[in-house]
């Protein structure tokens, strides 16, 4: 009987982990993703700043409405980096805690279940 229950508890605790495993496999994930946009979005500042000067050279150097059509592109490659910073943040706001909630919830209750147990067996 006792190996019965500590085989029982084994086979437990093995499969809590493997819940907390793939809990905090699924919000690896999402963060990556996160992160992912935000490195896109600093790729992209990065080429609104070199165009963004290169607007202000033909503007400054021509002073004619070719700097309209580079500010154009320079304008929509910063919204486009707005946007990416907007996808990430929001993504990052709904991945939560990387506590995992479930497992320990889990894991409470399996340990009142045992003190309960436990409780009744002494009353015996």
């Amino acid at each position: 009987m006792v190996r019965r229950a500590f085989e029982q508890l084994s086979r437990l605790v093995r499969d809590e982990l493997r819940l907390a495993r793939a809990q905090v496999t699924a919000w690896a994930r999402h963060i990556a993703a996160a992160v992912g946009l935000f490195a896109g979005a600093g790729v992209v500042t990065g080429y609104s700043v070199g165009v963004l000067l290169l607007t202000l050279a033909v503007l400054l150097a021509l002073a004619v409405p070719a700097w309209a059509a580079a500010l154009i592109v320079t304008v929509a490659l910063f919204a486009l980096a707005a946007t990416l910073t907007a996808v990430g943040a929001a993504r990052l706001r709904r991945v939560g805690s990387i506590v995992p909630e479930q497992t320990v919830a889990s894991v409470k209750a399996d340990l009142r279940a045992v003190s309960h147990a436990a409780k009744r067996r002494r009353q015996r």
